[in-house]
């Protein structure tokens, strides 16, 4: 019975690419936590989402990580290192060090410590040659887990969102489908009863040609591709005038998935 929740990590975990009706993001934390606060009396659940969009393994680290020694929750979940992968000439052994000296602050904090690892990222464009890194890092990530006694979030398994459905049109972050099978997966990995399968099959889609491909690849690439690039070359992050959205009403959450939904 987990009375309190506290979600560390980045745009994943802040919820990039699942937007509320005020254009907020709710994402897989936030619906998790309303799958936790169900089983318990009203009122009697607490949940903070600390994520911030593009920050570095480093800067979670230094912000986020106070504020759990603080709250001293029962449950933290913890996705981090993933930005840290994708910049060039990144080591995942030595973020992987880093990674597991947070594991070792945070278990120390709070009660169970949910590590979560990395998607595969076969279907994904931008990061397919990537994939051989992130399956890396995503090893040390469940040996440190074992190490520590973590849950494990095992995103690379969950075989549902390779369907390109489960993604926002950036081709980055998961649409609010994914996210929402994210959560399912999440309170799997806890025991609990979920209302829904994640490995759910999607309904068939009609096959698409080479010219629509082409044109969505282009439009991609025009929307999403070129920003990210510039704001690497400038040396800026999507999150560095972001605030986390701290303290959230499981009610609040409901409400705002149910206006979009």
């Amino acid at each position: 019975m987990i009375g309190s929740y506290v979600a560390v990590g980045d745009s994943f975990t802040e919820g990039v690419g699942d937007p509320g009706p005020d254009g907020a993001f709710v994402g897989w934390a936030d619906r998790f936590a309303v799958l936790l606060a169900d089983r318990r009396p009203e009122g009697d659940f607490h949940y903070t989402n600390l994520a911030v969009r593009g920050k570095l393994l480093d800067q979670i680290v230094a912000d986020q990580l106070p504020r759990v020694v603080e709250l001293a929750p029962d449950l933290v979940s913890f996705c981090a290192g993933g930005n840290d992968i994708l910049r060039p000439g990144s080591d995942p052994d030595e973020v992987a060090e880093r990674f597991e000296r947070a594991v070792a602050a945070l278990t120390a904090a709070a009660g169970t410590v949910m590590v979560t690892t990395g998607f595969d990222t076969r279907t994904v464009p931008l990061l397919r040659h990537l994939r051989g890194k992130i399956a890396t890092y995503n090893g040390h990530v469940r040996a440190v887990a074992d190490r520590y006694g973590c849950p494990v979030l095992d995103l690379w398994s969950l075989k549902s969102i390779q369907d390109r459905r489960a993604w926002d049109a950036d081709r980055l972050h998961l649409s609010p489908e994914g996210h929402t099978r994210v959560a399912l997966r999440a309170g799997q990995v806890l025991g609990l009863e979920v209302p829904a399968d994640p490995e759910q099959p999607w309904p068939p889609l009609p096959p698409r040609g080479t010219f629509e491909i082409r044109r969505d690849d282009v439009q991609w690439a025009r929307e999403h591709l070129v920003p990210w690039i510039g704001r690497r070359l400038r040396g800026e992050s999507s999150g560095d005038h972001v605030t986390p959205k701290g303290a959230l009403s499981p009610d609040d959450i409901r409400m705002r998935i149910a206006a979009v939904a």
